[in-house]
Protein backbone atom coordinates (compact mmCIF):
# COMPACT_ATOMS: atom_id res chain seq x y z
CA UNK A 1 0.00 0.00 0.00
CA UNK A 2 1.67 3.44 -1.03
CA UNK A 3 2.28 6.21 1.75
CA UNK A 4 -0.31 8.51 2.38
CA UNK A 5 1.05 12.49 2.13
CA UNK A 6 0.27 13.55 5.69
CA UNK A 7 0.59 17.56 6.51
CA UNK A 8 3.02 17.83 9.60
CA UNK A 9 3.80 21.34 10.13
CA UNK A 10 1.69 24.52 8.80
CA UNK A 11 2.37 28.22 9.19
CA UNK A 12 1.16 31.44 7.51
CA UNK A 13 2.43 35.31 7.45
CA UNK A 14 0.32 38.41 6.57
CA UNK A 15 2.12 42.19 6.66
CA UNK A 16 1.65 44.56 9.08
CA UNK A 17 -0.16 46.71 7.31
CA UNK A 18 -3.87 47.01 7.89
CA UNK A 19 -5.67 48.65 5.47
CA UNK A 20 -8.87 48.87 6.21
CA UNK A 21 -12.40 49.99 3.63
CA UNK A 22 -12.43 53.54 5.12
CA UNK A 23 -8.40 53.73 4.07
CA UNK A 24 -10.34 52.83 0.51
CA UNK A 25 -13.14 55.07 0.64
CA UNK A 26 -10.32 58.18 1.02
CA UNK A 27 -8.87 56.95 -2.47
CA UNK A 28 -11.20 56.06 -4.43
CA UNK A 29 -15.04 56.24 -4.78
CA UNK A 30 -16.59 53.47 -2.74
CA UNK A 31 -17.60 52.68 0.57
CA UNK A 32 -17.18 50.49 3.79
CA UNK A 33 -20.78 49.71 3.59
CA UNK A 34 -20.75 48.50 -0.32
CA UNK A 35 -17.45 46.84 0.41
CA UNK A 36 -18.89 44.31 3.47
CA UNK A 37 -22.42 43.96 1.67
CA UNK A 38 -20.72 43.04 -1.73
CA UNK A 39 -17.66 40.96 0.03
CA UNK A 40 -17.40 40.44 3.58
CA UNK A 41 -14.12 42.22 3.34
CA UNK A 42 -13.43 45.00 6.34
CA UNK A 43 -9.53 44.81 5.98
CA UNK A 44 -6.86 43.44 4.29
CA UNK A 45 -2.87 43.98 4.88
CA UNK A 46 -0.64 45.21 1.89
CA UNK A 47 2.65 44.63 1.64
CA UNK A 48 5.60 47.77 1.88
CA UNK A 49 7.27 48.85 -1.31
CA UNK A 50 10.51 46.41 -2.33
CA UNK A 51 8.76 43.96 -0.37
CA UNK A 52 7.78 40.52 -2.64
CA UNK A 53 5.65 37.70 -2.34
CA UNK A 54 9.14 35.29 -2.09
CA UNK A 55 9.58 37.33 1.15
CA UNK A 56 6.08 36.72 2.44
CA UNK A 57 6.58 32.98 1.36
CA UNK A 58 10.03 32.75 3.36
CA UNK A 59 7.92 33.90 6.55
CA UNK A 60 5.45 31.34 6.20
CA UNK A 61 7.80 28.60 5.50
CA UNK A 62 9.46 28.96 8.20
CA UNK A 63 6.82 28.71 10.66
CA UNK A 64 5.50 26.08 9.03
CA UNK A 65 9.22 24.14 8.92
CA UNK A 66 8.98 25.29 12.77
CA UNK A 67 5.53 23.77 13.02
CA UNK A 68 6.40 20.83 11.95
CA UNK A 69 10.45 20.27 13.86
CA UNK A 70 11.56 20.12 10.47
CA UNK A 71 15.41 20.64 9.79
CA UNK A 72 16.17 22.52 6.18
CA UNK A 73 18.19 19.96 5.52
CA UNK A 74 15.44 17.83 5.54
CA UNK A 75 13.08 19.44 2.86
CA UNK A 76 14.03 17.55 -0.42
CA UNK A 77 11.76 18.96 -2.54
CA UNK A 78 10.09 22.74 -2.83
CA UNK A 79 6.59 23.67 -4.73
CA UNK A 80 5.76 27.27 -4.73
CA UNK A 81 2.05 28.50 -5.82
CA UNK A 82 1.55 31.96 -6.87
CA UNK A 83 0.39 34.33 -9.72
CA UNK A 84 2.78 36.88 -8.26
CA UNK A 85 5.93 35.74 -8.43
CA UNK A 86 8.50 38.67 -7.41
CA UNK A 87 10.04 38.66 -11.50
CA UNK A 88 8.29 37.95 -15.08
CA UNK A 89 10.77 34.99 -14.84
CA UNK A 90 11.94 33.19 -13.05
CA UNK A 91 9.40 32.29 -10.18
CA UNK A 92 9.46 32.25 -6.57
CA UNK A 93 10.52 28.27 -5.91
CA UNK A 94 13.93 28.95 -6.14
CA UNK A 95 14.25 31.95 -4.07
CA UNK A 96 11.97 30.30 -1.63
CA UNK A 97 14.99 27.91 -1.99
CA UNK A 98 18.29 29.88 -1.80
CA UNK A 99 16.67 31.85 0.91
CA UNK A 100 15.98 28.91 3.13
CA UNK A 101 19.45 27.56 2.74
CA UNK A 102 18.12 24.18 1.36
CA UNK A 103 20.84 23.01 -0.81
CA UNK A 104 20.11 22.16 -4.42
CA UNK A 105 17.16 20.79 -3.90
CA UNK A 106 14.30 21.30 -6.66
CA UNK A 107 12.08 23.41 -6.72
CA UNK A 108 8.55 23.98 -8.81
CA UNK A 109 6.35 26.91 -9.72
CA UNK A 110 2.67 26.15 -10.12
CA UNK A 111 0.53 28.98 -11.43
CA UNK A 112 -2.95 27.78 -10.75
CA UNK A 113 -4.07 31.29 -9.36
CA UNK A 114 -6.61 30.70 -7.01
CA UNK A 115 -6.56 26.84 -7.46
CA UNK A 116 -2.63 27.27 -6.70
CA UNK A 117 -2.87 25.71 -3.55
CA UNK A 118 -4.71 22.76 -3.95
CA UNK A 119 -3.18 21.96 -7.23
CA UNK A 120 0.51 22.10 -5.44
CA UNK A 121 -1.28 19.48 -2.71
CA UNK A 122 -2.13 17.05 -5.42
CA UNK A 123 1.53 17.60 -6.99
CA UNK A 124 2.99 16.72 -3.49
CA UNK A 125 0.59 13.73 -2.86
CA UNK A 126 1.97 12.02 -6.27
CA UNK A 127 5.30 12.75 -5.05
CA UNK A 128 4.59 11.34 -1.36
CA UNK A 129 2.81 8.21 -2.81
CA UNK A 130 5.26 7.28 -5.19
CA UNK A 131 8.38 7.63 -3.14
CA UNK A 132 10.03 10.73 -4.99
CA UNK A 133 9.88 12.65 -2.19
CA UNK A 134 10.14 12.25 1.45
CA UNK A 135 9.67 15.80 3.08
CA UNK A 136 8.21 18.66 0.33
CA UNK A 137 7.67 22.70 1.59
CA UNK A 138 4.54 23.44 -0.15
CA UNK A 139 4.54 27.19 -0.27
CA UNK A 140 1.83 29.61 -1.30
CA UNK A 141 2.29 33.21 -1.82
CA UNK A 142 0.62 36.47 -3.22
CA UNK A 143 1.24 40.08 -3.36
CA UNK A 144 -1.33 41.64 -5.40
CA UNK A 145 -1.71 45.42 -3.93
CA UNK A 146 0.67 46.64 -5.90
CA UNK A 147 -0.87 45.92 -9.31
CA UNK A 148 -4.16 47.14 -8.72
CA UNK A 149 -6.11 49.91 -9.62
CA UNK A 150 -6.65 52.20 -7.05
CA UNK A 151 -9.02 54.34 -9.50
CA UNK A 152 -13.12 54.45 -9.46
CA UNK A 153 -12.44 52.41 -13.01
CA UNK A 154 -10.84 49.81 -11.21
CA UNK A 155 -12.71 49.61 -7.49
CA UNK A 156 -14.77 46.72 -8.31
CA UNK A 157 -11.46 44.30 -7.97
CA UNK A 158 -9.16 46.40 -5.72
CA UNK A 159 -11.29 46.47 -3.12
CA UNK A 160 -11.01 42.45 -2.69
CA UNK A 161 -7.47 41.46 -2.70
CA UNK A 162 -4.96 41.49 -0.10
CA UNK A 163 -1.50 39.97 0.02
CA UNK A 164 -0.19 37.22 2.47
CA UNK A 165 1.60 33.51 2.50
CA UNK A 166 0.17 30.18 4.06
CA UNK A 167 2.75 27.29 3.81
CA UNK A 168 2.48 23.22 4.74
CA UNK A 169 5.42 20.79 5.20
CA UNK A 170 4.13 17.35 3.98
CA UNK A 171 5.38 13.81 4.58
CA UNK A 172 4.69 10.40 4.57
CA UNK A 173 2.24 8.63 7.03
CA UNK A 174 1.49 5.15 7.75
CA UNK A 175 -1.83 4.67 5.99
CA UNK A 176 -2.84 2.36 9.05
CA UNK A 177 -3.58 5.63 10.84
CA UNK A 178 -6.01 6.91 8.30
CA UNK A 179 -4.29 10.55 8.14
CA UNK A 180 -3.50 12.16 5.48
CA UNK A 181 -4.44 13.63 1.95
CA UNK A 182 -7.20 10.95 0.83
CA UNK A 183 -7.89 12.83 -2.75
CA UNK A 184 -7.42 15.52 -4.46
CA UNK A 185 -9.72 16.85 -7.57
CA UNK A 186 -8.71 18.88 -10.47
CA UNK A 187 -10.60 20.80 -13.02
CA UNK A 188 -10.40 23.18 -15.28
CA UNK A 189 -12.46 25.20 -18.34
CA UNK A 190 -10.44 27.33 -20.61
CA UNK A 191 -13.08 28.99 -22.16
CA UNK A 192 -13.51 31.77 -19.40
CA UNK A 193 -10.26 32.82 -19.61
CA UNK A 194 -10.95 36.33 -20.41
CA UNK A 195 -13.57 36.54 -17.52
CA UNK A 196 -10.91 36.59 -14.77
CA UNK A 197 -7.50 37.68 -16.36
CA UNK A 198 -4.28 39.89 -16.26
CA UNK A 199 -3.97 40.19 -20.24
CA UNK A 200 -0.79 42.15 -20.23
CA UNK A 201 2.39 42.13 -20.38
CA UNK A 202 2.50 39.24 -22.73
CA UNK A 203 4.90 38.29 -25.55
CA UNK A 204 1.86 38.58 -27.99
CA UNK A 205 2.90 42.11 -27.69
CA UNK A 206 5.40 43.43 -29.59
CA UNK A 207 7.28 45.35 -28.13
CA UNK A 208 5.99 43.40 -24.68
CA UNK A 209 6.08 46.80 -23.16
CA UNK A 210 5.17 50.31 -24.43
CA UNK A 211 3.49 53.80 -23.76
CA UNK A 212 -0.36 52.78 -24.13
CA UNK A 213 0.00 50.29 -22.09
CA UNK A 214 0.72 51.69 -19.16
CA UNK A 215 -1.32 55.16 -20.29
CA UNK A 216 -4.39 52.87 -20.56
CA UNK A 217 -3.89 51.05 -17.42
CA UNK A 218 -3.66 47.54 -19.44
CA UNK A 219 -2.02 45.99 -17.15
CA UNK A 220 -4.24 45.58 -14.17
CA UNK A 221 -6.53 42.56 -13.30
CA UNK A 222 -10.06 42.54 -14.70
CA UNK A 223 -13.14 40.42 -14.21
CA UNK A 224 -16.36 39.70 -14.93
CA UNK A 225 -17.36 39.10 -11.31
CA UNK A 226 -20.97 38.43 -12.40
CA UNK A 227 -20.18 35.06 -14.23
CA UNK A 228 -17.01 34.21 -11.64
CA UNK A 229 -19.30 34.86 -8.83
CA UNK A 230 -22.36 32.25 -10.60
CA UNK A 231 -19.39 29.49 -11.78
CA UNK A 232 -17.45 29.47 -8.32
CA UNK A 233 -20.88 29.33 -6.35
CA UNK A 234 -21.44 26.07 -8.47
CA UNK A 235 -18.20 24.70 -9.27
CA UNK A 236 -16.54 24.93 -5.42
CA UNK A 237 -19.54 22.54 -4.17
CA UNK A 238 -19.53 20.35 -7.15
CA UNK A 239 -16.09 19.66 -6.22
CA UNK A 240 -17.01 18.52 -2.83
CA UNK A 241 -19.52 16.51 -3.89
CA UNK A 242 -16.94 14.91 -6.32
CA UNK A 243 -14.12 14.09 -3.63
CA UNK A 244 -17.01 12.94 -1.37
CA UNK A 245 -18.30 10.23 -3.48
CA UNK A 246 -14.60 9.43 -4.31
CA UNK A 247 -14.20 8.05 -1.08
CA UNK A 248 -17.53 6.81 0.16
CA UNK A 249 -18.27 9.72 2.20
CA UNK A 250 -21.12 12.04 2.81
CA UNK A 251 -21.01 15.72 3.92
CA UNK A 252 -22.01 14.88 7.24
CA UNK A 253 -18.69 13.34 7.29
CA UNK A 254 -16.67 16.43 7.18
CA UNK A 255 -15.67 18.36 10.26
CA UNK A 256 -14.30 21.52 8.42
CA UNK A 257 -14.88 23.05 5.30
CA UNK A 258 -11.71 25.77 4.16
CA UNK A 259 -13.62 27.08 0.76
CA UNK A 260 -11.00 29.63 -0.72
CA UNK A 261 -11.93 33.06 0.11
CA UNK A 262 -12.80 34.75 -2.94
CA UNK A 263 -15.97 36.43 -1.56
CA UNK A 264 -17.90 35.58 1.97
CA UNK A 265 -21.21 35.53 -0.35
CA UNK A 266 -19.61 33.24 -2.29
CA UNK A 267 -18.88 30.78 0.75
CA UNK A 268 -21.84 30.91 2.01
CA UNK A 269 -23.21 30.20 -1.14
CA UNK A 270 -21.00 26.98 -1.16
CA UNK A 271 -21.94 25.94 2.62
CA UNK A 272 -25.69 26.25 1.58
CA UNK A 273 -25.25 24.08 -2.10
CA UNK A 274 -23.64 21.68 0.20
CA UNK A 275 -26.13 21.69 3.28
CA UNK A 276 -22.93 22.00 6.01
CA UNK A 277 -23.54 24.04 8.75
CA UNK A 278 -22.30 27.49 9.02
CA UNK A 279 -20.37 26.37 11.83
CA UNK A 280 -17.73 23.98 10.15
CA UNK A 281 -17.18 26.46 7.42
CA UNK A 282 -14.04 28.09 7.84
CA UNK A 283 -13.99 31.81 6.67
CA UNK A 284 -11.86 35.02 7.07
CA UNK A 285 -12.03 37.02 4.66
CA UNK A 286 -13.01 39.54 6.27
CA UNK A 287 -9.48 40.19 7.76
CA UNK A 288 -7.57 39.61 5.17
CA UNK A 289 -9.40 39.70 1.82
CA UNK A 290 -8.75 37.50 -1.28
CA UNK A 291 -5.25 36.09 -1.12
CA UNK A 292 -5.60 34.14 -4.10
CA UNK A 293 -3.55 30.72 -3.48
CA UNK A 294 -2.70 31.72 0.19
CA UNK A 295 -6.44 31.97 1.15
CA UNK A 296 -6.59 28.06 1.86
CA UNK A 297 -3.29 27.40 3.72
CA UNK A 298 -3.57 31.11 6.10
CA UNK A 299 -7.07 29.55 6.93
CA UNK A 300 -5.94 26.14 7.83
CA UNK A 301 -2.73 27.13 9.75
CA UNK A 302 -5.05 29.42 11.66
CA UNK A 303 -7.86 26.88 12.80
CA UNK A 304 -4.84 24.49 13.53
CA UNK A 305 -3.01 27.13 15.84
CA UNK A 306 -6.45 27.80 17.90
CA UNK A 307 -7.24 24.37 18.48
CA UNK A 308 -10.55 23.94 15.98
CA UNK A 309 -9.13 21.28 13.76
CA UNK A 310 -8.08 17.80 15.92
CA UNK A 311 -6.69 14.50 14.94
CA UNK A 312 -8.95 12.36 13.05
CA UNK A 313 -11.25 15.34 11.63
CA UNK A 314 -11.78 15.08 7.74
CA UNK A 315 -11.00 18.14 6.48
CA UNK A 316 -12.47 19.62 3.00
CA UNK A 317 -10.77 22.22 1.00
CA UNK A 318 -12.21 23.54 -2.24
CA UNK A 319 -11.30 26.30 -4.83
CA UNK A 320 -12.61 28.57 -7.61
CA UNK A 321 -10.21 30.58 -10.35
CA UNK A 322 -8.71 32.47 -13.15
CA UNK A 323 -8.83 29.63 -16.17
CA UNK A 324 -11.22 28.82 -15.07
CA UNK A 325 -9.72 26.01 -12.82
CA UNK A 326 -11.38 24.60 -9.55
CA UNK A 327 -10.23 22.12 -7.25
CA UNK A 328 -11.15 19.72 -4.46
CA UNK A 329 -9.11 17.76 -1.62
CA UNK A 330 -10.34 15.86 1.27
CA UNK A 331 -7.34 15.34 4.29
CA UNK A 332 -8.17 13.32 6.97
CA UNK A 333 -6.27 15.28 10.37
Amino acid sequence: MSKRAVITGTGHYVPPKVVTNFDLEKIMNTSDEWIRQRSGIVERRYAETGVGSSDLGLEAARRAMENAGADPREIDFVIAATLSPDHYFPGIGVMLQAGLGLGTVGALDVRNQCSGFIYALAVADQFIRTGTYKKILLVAAELQSHNLDHSDEGRDMAVLFGDGAGAVVIEPGDPADGRGVLSTHLFSDGRFVRDLWMENPSPRRNPVFDRELFDQGKFFPKMDGKNVFKNASERMPEAVQTALAANGLTIDDVAVLIPHQANDRISQMVAHKLRIPPEKVVRNIDRFGNTTAASIPIALDEIVRDGRLRRGDLVALTSFGSGFTWASALVRW
